[in-house]
C-alpha cells in the first residue's frame, strides 16, 4: 500500500502551537495517536487529531485494511502565511502584529511484515 496523505492548509493557528503533538504522535499507530490526542486540551492538538482522522479516512476509502494498525509515518508542521497588522503605540510609534498560519500535514502508512 503507498502512503496516504492529509493536509490541512492555512489552518488558523500558529506552527509552533502544533508542532509539539506532531512530534508526540509520529511512528505511532493511527488508533494510538488519536487516543493521545483526544485526552489533550489543547487546540493544537485538535487541529492535529482532525488531520489524522481525515488520513485513516483517507486510507480505508482506498481499501486500506485495518486502518487502526496503520502507523504514522509523517506528521509535519509548516509555517503558512501571515496577517500583518500594525497596532498603534505610544509617542508615534507602530508594533507589528503577525497572525500566523500553519499548513498541518499527517501521511500513514502500512507497517512493515518482518
Amino acid at each position: 500500500m503507498a502512503v496516504i496523505r492529509a493536509s490541512h492548509r492555512f489552518a488558523r493557528i500558529a506552527a509552533p502551537k502544533v508542532r509539539p503533538f506532531a512530534d508526540l504522535i509520529r511512528g505511532k499507530t493511527v488508533a494510538e495517536g488519536v487516543n493521545v490526542l483526544r485526552y489533550i486540551p489543547n487546540r493544537g492538538a485538535k487541529f492535529l487529531a482532525a488531520v489524522l482522522k481525515s488520513a485513516a479516512a483517507n486510507a480505508e476509502d482506498r481499501g486500506a485494511r485495518n486502518v487502526e494498525q496503520l502507523l504514522i509515518s509523517e506528521a509535519q508542521v509548516d509555517g503558512g502565511p501571515m496577517f500583518k497588522r500594525i497596532k498603534p503605540m505610544s509617542r508615534g510609534q507602530a508594533f507589528l502584529i503577525r497572525r500566523r498560519f500553519a499548513h498541518i500535514h499527517v501521511a500513514v502508512d502500512a507497517p512493515e511484515v518482518a
